[in-house]
């Protein structure tokens, strides 16, 4: 059963999350959406409605930033999806806060969601960008993530990284851990070859 709260902040060790949408391009197979209303024990995650930034930046204040090492764009839905209130998000922690580094959590469809380039707009508002590669070949990525934008997308995600290199401090691909060793060792591969690290992280089961 779904249930909906407004949980716009929401900690993860000690780093502070973002819940910036619900909408989301794919329907990937190992989504944690599939297990629950939560994650890292958080309150519910699927939102209300979508957030105004007034919204965001009460939540973010409530959380009392400070107290965090990182501030990351990351909930229950593509954070590019909401693209103008990331923007005004990160403009505002940047300015109040910029001590504490940001991440951007994605899928790297930004282009095709916003019908435009969008990597530029990262510059000074994003420290580190961690893109969703998810396989290491066009045919296992549309089985594993689904995009509604088909095949292209998974051309796009990966030049949408290589052009956030220019933009931002760090960029990394990620991968969970679940999948099999040889589709990580694949996936470390092209990494490797487009000169981005690649991170293997914990699958989360609700």
């Amino acid at each position: 059963m779904i249930k909906k709260s407004m949980t716009l902040a929401y900690e993860v060790g000690d780093k502070l999350y973002l819940n910036l949408t619900n909408k989301c391009p794919c329907a990937c197979t190992f989504c944690i959406r599939n297990n629950g209303n939560g994650a890292y024990g958080s309150d519910p995650l699927w939102l209300e409605h979508e957030p105004s930034f007034e919204e965001m930046t009460a939540a973010i204040e409530k959380a009392e930033p400070e107290r965090y090492t990182e501030i990351v764009f990351c909930g229950y839905g593509e954070p590019t999806e909401a693209l103008e209130l990331l923007c005004r998000t990160a403009d505002y922690l940047k300015e109040k806060y910029p001590q504490i580094p940001t991440r951007l959590n994605t899928n790297g469809l930004s282009d095709l969601i916003n019908k435009r380039p969008t990597a530029h707009l990262l510059k000074g508002r994003i420290n580190t960008v961690s893109v969703s590669l998810n396989a290491a070949d066009k045919e296992e990525y549309l089985k594993v993530t689904r995009p509604k934008f088909g095949e292209i997308a998974f051309e796009e995600m990966q030049r949408f990284a290589a052009e956030c290199k220019k933009y931002t401090d760090r960029v990394m691909f990620t991968v969970v851990d679940i999948l099999p060793a040889e589709e990580i060792e694949a996936s470390r591969r092209l990494a490797e070859k487009l000169g981005i690290e690649l991170r293997i992280r914990e699958y989360i089961d609700a």
